[in-house]
């Protein structure tokens, strides 16, 4: 059932990907994180070990609170009827998936590039970015575009798919509880260097393997798109390190060195200057066209990631 719920979800996120109108699990548990966090912050010493108690709890709640709770509505969908429990599983498995809307907001971003409106560009990119836009350049805009496809293409699609082929539709909502958290709390700010630590550190563990394949997936993704495969394999492994999460890096490394172009480097978040380092060589300037060539690089990766897991969980 798993291997159906699985590529059924994959073909819905292609097709509609996540409609406005359609309540999304993120945004549940974007509200559960915020009020477990007003919850426990009076009630808790305002110490970095109580932040650090604090942080923790929420970092067991959710993800534990997720699998139990998607688990036993499986579990009783399928009881119910099995085609049932095929469609809630196929159906959350879809919501679990990206890739479609990766695609929307980037290409939003690309054709505002197009029309040269600058302005409207960089609100496009402030939808996907957690990086100040405000002062972007349109090339800043342009590379912000290409590294959130790249590394989204990780944790927005090949993580989660390799979640739901291990442990379907509950497993892969799981995930994106803990990614959720970290795009949340994991801020090495005032306000969450302790109580978010634990949620930066269970998402750096669940995005470790994860990452490090997606970034092989994305090296044969340039191949197949007619991009360097060979310059993304050199990248990688040069630069997979360059960056202050232990896995961000994979995938931009990989999509910078198949392009050709230099991404990363220092950034504005909040309003505080952060020297971050480059990732890649500027063989050539970065251009919007490099917007759509990462699309086809994460559609193809994703694709590559889906045949693969499928064979594999067929076999065993």
């Amino acid at each position: 059932m798993i291997l159906y719920a699985v590529v059924g979800g994959f073909v819905l996120d292609a097709i509609f990907g996540d409609p406005a109108w359609l309540p999304h699990p993120v945004v549940f548990m974007g509200r559960v994180i915020s009020r477990l966090e007003k919850f426990l912050r009076p009630r808790l010493p305002q110490t970095p070990q109580g932040e650090l108690l604090g942080g923790g709890i929420v970092a067991f709640v959710l993800p534990v609170g997720t699998f139990l709770f998607t688990a036993l509505a499986c579990l009783g969908a399928a009881k119910l009827s099995p085609w049932l429990g095929l469609a809630l599983q196929m159906f959350w498995c879809g919501q679990a998936l990206a890739a479609k809307g990766l695609v929307q907001e980037s290409r939003n971003v690309y054709r505002q590039l197009q029309q040269e409106d600058l302005p409207a560009a960089r609100k496009a990119v402030s939808r996907i970015v957690g990086r100040d836009t405000e002062n972007l350049t349109a090339e800043g805009v342009t590379k912000a575009a290409v590294e959130t496809v790249a590394e989204n293409a990780s944790d927005g699609v090949i993580a989660p798919l390799l979640y739901m082929l291990l442990g379907g539709a509950p497993l892969a909502l799981t995930y994106k509880a803990i990614n959720t958290m970290d795009s949340m709390l994991g801020y090495k700010n005032d306000r969450y260097l302790y109580f978010g630590r634990a949620a930066a550190k269970l998402d750096d563990v669940a995005n470790y393997l994860p990452s490090r394949l997606a970034a092989l997936l994305w090296v044969a993704a340039a191949f197949f798109t007619g991009n360097h495969a060979g310059g993304a394999w050199h990248i990688w492994r040069r630069d997979r390190r360059n960056h202050a999460s232990p896995n961000s890096a994979q995938t931009e490394s990989a999509c910078a060195g198949a392009l050709g172009v230099q991404l990363a480097g220092p950034a504005f978040y909040f309003g505080k200057y952060y020297p971050k380092p480059t990732i890649g060589d500027p063989v050539r300037p970065i251009e919007p066209e490099d917007i759509l060539r990462a699309d086809r690089m994460m559609y193809a990766a994703s694709l590559l990631a889906l045949l693969l897991g499928v064979i594999v969980r067929g076999v065993l």
